[in-house]
């Protein structure tokens, strides 16, 4: 989340910009999620980690991780993997919708993992 340039006195004027989900994703998910860390977030007053003002992209990996900066999931089998540790997303969506979201998703990995590329052919396929 990005708080674009707050101005002390001018709390009115601040507006949150959401910039990370995916465009493929369920809107009615996403921000179902979000509300629900929001809110949980300012009733049990979870502290804020510090602003980053610097361009992530210009540190090193020592700096990010100096920083406490973590990666995002680089595949969408590791996405799922840490969704379903999520206390928050499940409390969040529902026992039910979870279970069945992540069971979902899970075959969906399933199904893309088997699948051969255009690249895996043309490198491999001459070899055999």
């Amino acid at each position: 989340i990005r708080i674009p340039l707050y101005k002390p006195g001018k709390e009115q004027a601040t507006r949150a910009e959401i910039r990370c989900p995916d465009p493929a994703c369920n809107p009615y998910l996403t921000f179902a999620a979000l509300l629900h860390a929001w809110l949980e977030g300012s009733e049990r007053g979870y502290e804020l980690p510090a602003p980053m003002e610097q361009n992530l992209y210009h540190l090193t990996a020592e700096q990010r991780r100096e920083r406490g900066i973590v990666a995002l999931p680089e595949t969408l089998g590791e996405a799922i993997d840490e969704l379903a540790t999520s206390e928050l997303a499940r409390r969040a969506l529902g026992q039910h919708i979870f279970d069945r979201y992540v069971e979902i998703k899970r075959q969906e990995w399933d199904d893309y993992r088997v699948q051969l590329t255009p690249w895996e052919l043309e490198k491999y396929l001459p070899v055999l």
